[in-house]
């Protein structure tokens, strides 16, 4: 053995890979090395990181005398690299699941143009243009491969990539990665525009009926050793590796079925192409095998993608056999909605449709009836019972959607669903928790309606006979006399005054109609004399609401019967008339700003101070009349004029009197007035509590309840009954500031609720055990929730609706409050927000709010809002890489150059150059030079401030 001999065994025997340096790669091809290595169990490198060594030193360009840079150039050194680049892809059998996971586009784009070239494939000419059954197989198959890999790569684009959080930046390979992204982008953007092209390439090759070759190791060596054999044996039918018919078919019929079915998200139609590529996919496996050598295919992939065809273009021959979630899809694009309400019974049985689906059906119809068709309505209502009952079957609670599509239920609505309840559940074979459930929603549709033919429809139907038993329904019928004495379930014949031949229930119902538009005083007394007959245990006078003229012609005639005979009767009848009055002017006049007359005002005052013996007085009389005098601003009479005996006997009296006196010192100083803290002291006993105790046998004393204080002037549910007929919102500002600051008083700072005149209250309460604070908290959200009602644009009842939300984490509805706010109060930012709307507080409380939804980029533009700056703030949220915001989109809002330098400074770090031009385009405007007036930084920041706003109001209002 010669010298060079021994030195090139014992290199191989060391490191095979690694020759010595001078023409390392020629040596490695002759003494075929690279095929030994290859053959190896586990190579190293692998063969993909060869492939890409290979085509580097390939493409590395030169440097010529002058020491200009040159491309690579072409010379014997490169071609034998990247021969052997595509010596390690056939070792690879070409396999291009293998190759696109391990190499990046650029390089597979390089890997692939050379296969083309090698198979001596035009440059010039397009491949659509060049007919593939006169090819030699070899080049056929090189077509084929690269077109395969054009579609599969635009597909793959097209999909979201979670971004690889980035190690400590080096420069240089910030450099590489920038570079090679802009090379990807560029030749994403040739293959997108050849896109058609290599469609009709693949389709073309469905209509190929012979069998493909593809080069291996031994016809690549061929052509390089023998470059004269081109048009011999490596361009014979049977040189490379076979490739059968139906492998070749059955691989491109998926890879043009991913590509339609991406399409066919701009082009519905495309998804025919898709069904049909996938559904021929599925045959070719069944016919070749899953085992197939050359066809690697993701079976239960491609069966996501015939589940997907099928629903949005199933085909007329499979119709008959087609999915729930295909008949849906085909029902919502005909309109067929009565056959998708269909599906949704059968399936209340079945319970094999998923929830999620079946709640995005709903949200579908929702949509298209927020649009305008209004004859949707129904037809959400009832897809909305049928998801409602296959909810209650699986123990879920009801939806807030059916809640409110139920809010004003008729015979159609109980009919159906009545209905959907029957169909929904078989009672031959339904566990008991079934009968359970469903029997509980029955029970529970009763107690929530207050008409009497609603509840008599469900009581005598069928299945709630059959679910509950008879003391359940027994107990069920006291429940609700207990709830309401106008509902009774009696369903038995009584003796009338007359002989009616329908239902007792039915001519109650009849009878109560008639009385409701009857104005003749004796025909109104024949109808109670009649109802009376039917049942005792009814208040007839109960069944109308709010029809002020015919019940002052019923009082009218009442006083005109009583006068006579009974005086005292008589001053009932007026005590009555004047609630009347007050309720009529407060419907009517009242909600326009017009005072009440002066007689009303004095009839008023003079039912207060009567003290008739023996007279009846109504505690709801007494109720609205002081309520009306607050509402119409009457302070002075009930703060000096209301005389003392009052004070000491009516706890509404004695209510209004400390409101009305309280309001009066605002605005006032900020220290607490005898006044207030009368007020103050009257309230925190009214929502104290007491405490039971008993002496066991041992002797001991235990505690056994906790009950509301009977010290106080009223129970709390009276007081909170008062102040929901309170209408003027200084009143109605003050008692809820109360109600705040009581609340806070156990709070700390971070939950505390801010609201106006909060500082003329006491700081302190002597004995905090002693007050109910869960009702107190209770009453805060109802008295808010009310005021809102009254007055949906006031600003500080905004805040305070915030900032309950914000102390129990419910970040998103605070932020919508908050907004709101400073919306009613800016001409929707049109003009700045006040300063004591906007506080330091309420922003800091914002950025909470945005930093808690991920919203990280909204966080450091609210941090400019602030009277200082919070640059540590700002600058911790920027450095969040998980933001749920559109982050640069917002770089238009940011006025502070501090910032704006610092994201530059950022962006850089990490290597993301398009952001940083964003932000130095930003920087850049010349209204935010340091160097311009006040004014113009000042009116700079406030443009930005506005439209900020603005776009936070339209993505949470």
């Amino acid at each position: 053995m010669s010298a060079e001999a021994a030195d090139r065994e014992a290199a191989t025997s060391s490191r095979p890979c690694t020759p010595p340096q001078t023409c390392w790669f020629e040596f490695l091809l002759e003494e075929s090395l690279l095929e030994k290595h290859l053959r190896k169990p586990c190579p190293d490198p692998a063969p993909v990181q060869l492939i890409v060594q290979f085509l580097e030193q390939a493409s590395k360009p030169s440097i010529n005398e002058q020491n200009q840079v040159q491309p690579p150039a072409d010379n014997k050194r490169n071609r034998i690299l990247k021969l052997l680049a595509l010596k390690v892809a056939a070792h690879l059998k070409w396999d291009l699941d293998i190759l696109e996971k391990s190499l990046s586009v650029p390089v597979l784009n390089m890997l692939l143009n050379e296969l083309l070239c090698i198979s001596k494939v035009p440059s010039g000419t397009k491949h659509v243009d060049m007919d593939l059954s006169t090819l030699p197989p070899t080049t056929t198959m090189a077509i084929l491969l690269y077109n395969r890999w054009a579609i599969r790569t635009i597909v793959q684009s097209s999909f979201p990539i979670r971004q690889v959080k980035p190690g400590p930046p080096q420069l240089s390979v910030m450099n590489q990665m920038q570079q090679e992204k802009e090379l990807t982008e560029n030749i994403l953007k040739v293959l997108k525009e050849q896109a058609a092209d290599s469609i009709l390439v693949l389709e073309g090759a469905l209509k190929l009926n012979k069998d493909l070759y593809v080069h291996t190791m031994r016809t690549l060596d061929l052509l390089a050793v023998e470059p004269g054999m081109v048009n011999g044996e490596t361009e014979s039918l049977t040189a490379g590796l076979i490739i059968k018919t139906e492998e070749m078919q059955c691989q491109v019929c998926y890879d043009l079925g991913t590509v339609y079915f991406q399409q066919g998200s701009t082009n519905s139609a495309i998804y025919e192409n898709a069904r049909e590529k996938f559904f021929r996919t599925k045959e070719l496996i069944s016919k070749i095998g899953s085992l197939s050598l050359h066809c690697s295919i993701d079976e239960k992939r491609l069966a996501g993608y015939c589940q997907a065809c099928d629903v949005l273009a199933p085909s007329e021959t499979t119709s008959q056999q087609s999915t729930p979630y295909s008949q849906i899809h085909i029902c919502m694009r005909s309109g067929n909605y009565q056959e998708v309400i269909n599906i949704f019974l059968e399936d209340n049985l079945t319970l094999s449709l998923p929830v999620q689906f079946r709640q995005s059906v709903l949200r579908e119809l929702y949509q298209k009836a927020q649009q305008g068709n209004d004859a949707l309505d129904e037809i959400c209502f009832k897809v909305s019972a049928c998801n409602t009952v296959r909810d209650i079957l699986e123990g879920r609670t009801i939806s807030v959607q059916f809640n409110q599509l139920f809010l004003q239920p008729n015979k159609e609505k109980i009919d159906f669903l009545l209905e959907v309840c029957s169909k929904s559940i078989n009672l031959e074979q339904a566990s008991d928790t079934l009968k359970e459930n469903m029997a509980a929603f029955l029970k529970n549709l009763c107690l929530g309606l207050d008409d009497l033919q609603f509840v008599f429809m469900i009581s005598s139907h069928e299945l709630f006979i059959t679910l509950l038993k008879d003391d359940e329904q027994k107990l069920l019928i006291e429940q609700m006399r207990k709830r309401s004495p106008r509902v009774n379930l009696c369903t038995k014949p009584v003796t009338s005054f007359y002989d009616i031949p329908a239902s007792a229930s039915v001519n109650i119902g009849q009878l109560e109609h008639q009385l409701i538009l009857s104005v003749d005083p004796w025909r109104i007394r024949q109808i109670l004399i009649e109802l009376h007959g039917m049942t005792s245990e009814r208040q007839f006078w109960t069944v109308s609401s709010k029809d002020f003229v015919h019940a002052k012609q019923l009082f009218a005639a009442c006083l005109e019967l009583v006068t006579e005979f009974s005086p005292k009767l008589r001053q009932v009848m007026l005590n009555e008339m004047l609630l009347l009055d007050i309720h009529t002017h407060e419907a009517g006049p009242g909600q326009s700003g017009e005072r009440p007359p002066s007689d009303l005002i004095s009839r008023v005052r003079g039912y207060l101070e009567m003290r008739l013996p023996d007279i009846p007085l109504r505690q709801v009389v007494a109720e609205e009349c002081v309520a009306f005098l607050l509402n119409w601003r009457e302070n002075e009479y009930l703060t000096l004029q209301v005389p003392a005996f009052l004070l000491q006997s009516n706890p509404y009296v004695k209510m209004g009197q400390l409101l009305a006196a309280t309001c009066k010192e605002l605005p006032g100083p900020k220290e607490s007035t005898q006044t207030a803290k009368d007020l103050w002291e009257v309230v925190v006993q009214i929502c104290s509590i007491s405490s039971q105790h008993k002496r066991g046998s041992d002797g001991r004393i235990s505690l056994i309840k906790q009950r509301e204080s009977t010290l106080g002037i009223m129970y709390r549910n009276e007081l909170l009954s008062f102040i929901k007929k309170l209408r003027e919102p200084l009143v109605l500002t003050t008692i809820l500031s109360l109600f705040v600051k009581l609340h806070n008083v156990r709070e700390n700072f971070v939950n505390e609720i801010t609201a106006e005149h909060i500082s003329i209250w006491p700081s302190s309460i002597p004995n905090l055990q002693s007050v109910d604070f869960e009702a107190v908290a209770v009453t805060v959200k109802e008295l808010v929730r009310y005021a809102l009602t009254i007055n949906s644009n006031n600003h500080s009842w905004l805040i305070i609706q915030a900032d309950i939300y914000f102390a129990t984490n419910q970040y998103s509805a605070a932020l919508h409050y908050y907004l709101q706010a400073g919306a009613v109060c800016s001409d929707f930012f049109n003009k700045a927000v006040p300063p004591d709307v906007f506080t330091d507080q309420v922003i800091k409380r914002m950025i909470k709010c945005c930093s808690s939804l991920n919203c990280h980029t909204q966080v450091a533009i609210l941090c400019q809002f602030l009277r200082e700056v919070d640059y540590k703030t700002a600058f911790k949220s920027l450095q969040e890489q998980n933001s749920y915001d559109a982050m640069d989109s917002y770089y238009d809002y940011i006025w502070d150059v501090t910032i704006l330098e610092y994201l530059t400074y950022l962006h850089h770090k990490r290597g993301e150059t398009d952001k940083r031009q964003i932000v130095i385009k930003a920087i850049g405007q010349t209204e935010l030079n340091i160097s311009n007036p006040e004014e113009v930084l000042q009116l700079a920041a406030q443009r930005r401030k506005k439209k900020f706003l603005q776009a936070m109001a339209k993505l949470y209002f």
